[in-house]
């Protein structure tokens, strides 16, 4: 089934459950506040992460770490982690990180600095329990709701003002 052609829509980077949405301030690349929505995934979830906007990489780091659960709030800068910045066509730039839980300790990833992604395309996955993080724009419209379960590349999470 083909994504919608709404190129505002930013998509879920994977299949799982929302279990994060608030404000946090982003500090290793954006550097402001942003909106956070964070995707649970259990061992029993695909574990194939997606791009959640079509864009360019502008930003890409592998930082080792600890491997507390996925759903411990210290898990997004503890934890093994990858972290990503899509620059969309329009300008807006997005955070995605990949988290590493208790039992993954696995990450994968085929993208760097540079690589160009279509909306949906795979970027890497995370071996069995382990998390995604979002970092929106704050006027960006969440479409998700705690707990909603969601389809990477096919649930839209958010949608850009801009």
């Amino acid at each position: 089934m083909p994504l919608p052609q709404d190129e505002q829509l930013v998509y879920a980077p994977a299949d799982g459950k929302v279990v994060v949405i608030e404000e946090a301030f982003e500090d290793e690349f954006l550097k402001e506040k942003r909106k956070q929505v964070s995707i649970f995934m259990s061992p029993v979830n695909v574990h194939v992460n997606r791009a959640p906007i079509p864009g360019k990489v502008a930003y890409f780091k592998y930082h080792p770490g600890k491997y507390l659960v996925a759903w411990h709030p210290k898990s997004s800068t503890e934890n093994e982690r990858t972290s990503m910045v899509l620059q969309h066509p329009n300008g807006v730039q997005i955070m995605v990180r990949q988290i590493a839980g208790a039992l993954a300790r696995r990450i994968k990833w085929y993208v760097d600095a540079g690589t160009v992604l279509p909306a949906g395309g795979e970027f890497g996955f995370i071996k069995f329990g382990s998390r995604v993080d979002l970092y929106l724009p704050l006027d960006a419209e969440i479409l998700v709701q705690m707990d909603q379960k969601t389809k990477g590349g096919r649930t839209p999470i958010a949608r850009l003002k801009r």
